[in-house]
């Protein structure tokens, strides 16, 4: 596989981890779609390897969103601010604490989102439990889902 399509697929990848934090957009199916087209154009061992554990893993994802309460986020006040502060702190997190990070992250990113926005720590610890409860653990499943898928992807194209 040539440089321009690992290119390709790395960032069809990242518009799927960003589609998991944005309403209405398929995230998790965009990440599963890359790793596909990558495992047919790359027919190596390793490749379908990481195919078939991303497939057992957004089934697994799905199974757990659905035994997690609906997503209502909008009427709990989650704002797009919100979203791209939670995503940011779940990816760094998921690089300076490998993998697990990705929790602490996305939990301090919703934090200091509301902590910039209300100013108080009281406050602040209450935006977040409602948030998280409104559906907030469903976005963080799929999307530490789509880290690990990603992780997998980028470890197999790097050491593979």
């Amino acid at each position: 596989m040539g440089a321009w399509e690992l290119l390709l697929v790395g960032l069809v990848i990242l518009l799927g981890l960003c589609g998991v934090l944005v309403p209405g957009v398929p995230g998790s199916w965009l990440v599963w779609a890359a790793v596909l087209w990558w495992a047919l154009k790359d027919p190596r061992p390793v490749a379908w390897a990481v195919l078939v554990g991303a497939t057992v893993a957004l089934f697994l994802c799905q199974v757990v969103r659905w035994a997690l309460p609906p997503r209502r986020l909008r009427e709990s006040g989650a704002t797009p601010r919100m979203a791209a502060y939670a995503g940011g702190g779940a990816l760094l997190g998921f690089f300076l604490v490998p993998v697990l990070g990705a929790i602490p992250g996305f939990l301090g990113g919703v934090y200091l989102s509301e902590r910039l926005r209300l100013g108080r720590d009281g406050e602040a610890r209450a935006a977040l439990r409602t948030a998280m409860r409104a559906g907030g653990w469903s976005v963080l499943a799929e999307l530490f889902t789509c880290l690990l898928i990603a992780g997998a992807w980028l470890g197999a194209e790097l050491w593979g």
